[in-house]
């Protein structure tokens, strides 16, 4: 199998530093915070995808741009809500962390009490996480699981889920410095993000191997992002530490919880990673 292009790589790393250059730029020479134009900053790794894939004549089908397999397609959109359930479990196991039953999921929204609530919860992360939080999450996701997976797949599988892990984590940095996820800890949260991504990245690789398609991360992304919040509602934490490095979803608790989804892909059911189709 062909080994990596450090030539494609170095494009696709180069146009990654210029967005986040001109995300620090634009932002300060419009005295708002970067974390104001994130949605925006999402979609660099897509363009940074497109840009390699186009100008070298990748066609985007190989690099997972297809529909893919409906049932995995539909796994990726429930399986982010056991793990987001995991993570508060987890958290409110630590002392200094209690689970929260009054809490208002949904500001501003009247739901039914009880059970029934939880439900309708649930019901509405999982139809934004896989339809709008699912659009922009494909604006990471076509440059991390789609053009950079397809590049590093001769690595195999777990070598290439920790690097696109590493540099998910760390093209965090300027909205983190900048106090997103992590506001009393800017510099410490790009340490913390980076093991967060690098935890996420095997399952990630998993759903996109198994559903032949980009398409499975962009829907996992965006549920995991519409559902996670409820970790931070629900867990009530004794102070900045436990709230924003412990109870969250990228914090210790969410780290454990998607840990256990890579140890049972280690033990169950690794998957093979070529270049061709993402087959496993």
């Amino acid at each position: 199998m062909t080994d990596p292009d450090h030539g494609r790589l170095g494009l696709f790393v180069g146009i990654l530093l210029v967005a986040a250059a001109a995300l620090v730029l634009i932002a300060a020479s419009a005295n708002v915070s970067p974390i104001t134009l994130a949605p925006a900053y999402m979609f660099s790794p897509m363009v940074a995808g497109l840009a390699v894939c186009l100008s070298q004549g990748i066609p985007l089908a190989d690099v997972g741009l297809r529909r893919g397999r409906l049932r995995w397609l539909a796994a990726a959109a429930v399986v982010a809500l056991p793990l987001i359930g995991l993570t508060l479990v987890f958290a409110v196991a630590v002392p200094g962390i209690a689970f929260d039953p009054t809490a208002d999921p949904i500001p501003g929204a009247e739901l039914p009490p009880g059970l029934l609530g939880v439900v309708v919860t649930i019901g509405i992360a999982l139809v934004l996480g896989s339809t709008v939080n699912a659009v922009f999450a494909f604006g990471e996701e076509f440059g991390w699981r789609g053009y950079l997976l397809w590049e590093l797949a001769p690595w195999g599988f777990w070598k290439a889920s920790f690097a696109i892990g590493s540099l998910w984590g760390l093209w965090h940095t300027p909205v983190i410095v900048a106090g997103y996820n992590y506001p009393s800890f800017p510099y410490i949260g790009v340490i913390a993000m980076t093991i967060a991504c690098l935890s996420f990245s095997p399952l990630y690789t998993y759903i996109v191997i198994r559903a032949q398609s980009v398409l499975a991360a962009a829907i996992l992304h965006g549920v995991f992002n519409g559902s996670a919040g409820l970790v931070v509602v629900y867990a009530a934490a004794d102070g900045p530490v436990l709230e924003e490095l412990v109870a969250s979803p990228v914090g210790a608790a969410g780290v454990l919880a998607f840990g256990f989804a890579t140890i049972a892909i280690a033990v169950f059911d690794t998957p093979t990673l070529t270049r061709k189709n993402f087959t496993g």
